[in-house]
């Protein structure tokens, strides 16, 4: 028998691994099978088979960020620029709470485009809706995102991409991994449901990085955690490097499922991007959310995240029923709920 099992059933049963516990997962390919149906099984027996829908609102493509695997960093000159106005986002959330969505994603680049008086306004209206509201707006200060949290947010995500503090500064130019860290303690401390997340196969990252990432989010008891392979962008300085592995990220989420079994974890669009069945896939192996792209057409092709984003996003603009009858066809169900974390109980 492969000894790997026996550290699958070491996570599936207590929901700790230790570091060299997690780089062996990470290096042994035959273990990825199993690995994945127990991760399934993990998310069926504590959260059962309800997938959670957010509605995505993306609401501006500035970023004054320089990162290098990004197609909105602050350099590409390629990109045409924009910002939705008060109210294109205020008429996109009232779509997704007429299609019978529960939260909203307001994504956009790191900038001050916005002010907070106008988020917060923003905020407050889409709050009337009675809709959670999830935010990925970047780097604030504590006070700037206590008042959003005043103002109605319940979420929010800032991914750290990766824990290594020298990868994480020559992928991020100019910013502070410190910072990030600060950044993701204040939401914490504020009570937001706080979300964070690994890009696989940036260059130079390791397996063990990669398990010191999986710590770290167990380690700050995230509430949510996004897992996506790295894909090259044409007009980014990482354009020649190679796409990261999809069944790696499915791993990495796999084992964050077992070892942080009530949270949150997304089926990303990257991961459909590189497989047309990513996301169902992503789903039997511990996902439980599905983020849908709500953003108009015109601009949502200026959202460039990645090659390949595009078309995901327009796959997925299914009607519930349809979306129900897939889900249907795996054992899944939409939910009719916020989706807010449930504790398990300790084990």
């Amino acid at each position: 028998m492969n000894p790997n099992v026996e550290i699958v059933n070491k996570a599936y049963s207590t929901g700790l691994l230790e570091k060299n516990e997690i780089v062996a997962l990470l290096s042994d390919s035959n273990i990825n099978s199993y690995l994945y149906e127990k991760a399934g099984h993990k998310k069926n027996e504590i959260l059962g088979n309800e997938v959670h829908l957010r509605a995505l609102i993306e609401i501006s493509n500035i970023c004054k960020q320089n990162c290098l695997y990004c197609g909105v960093r602050r350099d590409n000159k390629a990109v045409q620029r924009y910002k939705l106005t008060y109210e294109e986002i205020l008429n996109l959330a009232r779509i997704a709470k007429k299609n019978n969505f529960y939260t909203v994603v307001l994504q956009g680049g790191e900038n001050e485009v916005y002010t907070t008086d106008e988020f917060c306004k923003i905020l407050s209206e889409i709050k009337q809706m009675d809709l959670a509201i999830t935010l990925s707006i970047g780097e604030k200060t504590h006070d700037e995102y206590a008042r959003l949290k005043e103002a109605g947010a319940d979420r929010f995500l800032l991914r750290i991409e990766t824990t290594d503090d020298v990868l994480y500064e020559k992928m991020d130019p100019g910013m502070s991994f410190q910072n990030r860290i600060r950044c993701l303690r204040n939401l914490k401390h504020l009570g937001y449901e706080t979300g964070s997340g690994s890009l696989i196969g940036l260059p130079g990252q390791s397996f063990e990085s990669i398990a010191d990432d999986i710590l770290f989010f167990k380690e700050i008891d995230a509430d949510m955690i996004g897992v996506g392979p790295f894909i090259a962008h044409p007009d980014t300085p990482l354009k020649d490097c190679a796409n990261g592995d999809l069944f790696l990220a499915l791993k990495v989420m796999a084992i964050i499922r077992l070892l942080m079994p009530d949270i949150n974890i997304p089926a990303t669009t990257a991961m459909e991007a590189l497989n047309s069945d990513g996301r169902i896939i992503a789903l039997k192996s511990g996902a439980n959310v599905l983020m849908l792209n709500f953003t108009d057409e015109f601009h949502r092709n200026m959202y460039d995240l990645y090659p390949g984003k595009q078309e995901v996003a327009i796959s997925t603009r299914l009607n519930l029923k349809e979306l129900n009858d897939q889900l249907n066809l795996h054992g899944m169900k939409v939910s009719e709920h916020k989706g807010f974390r449930k504790f398990a109980k300790p084990q």
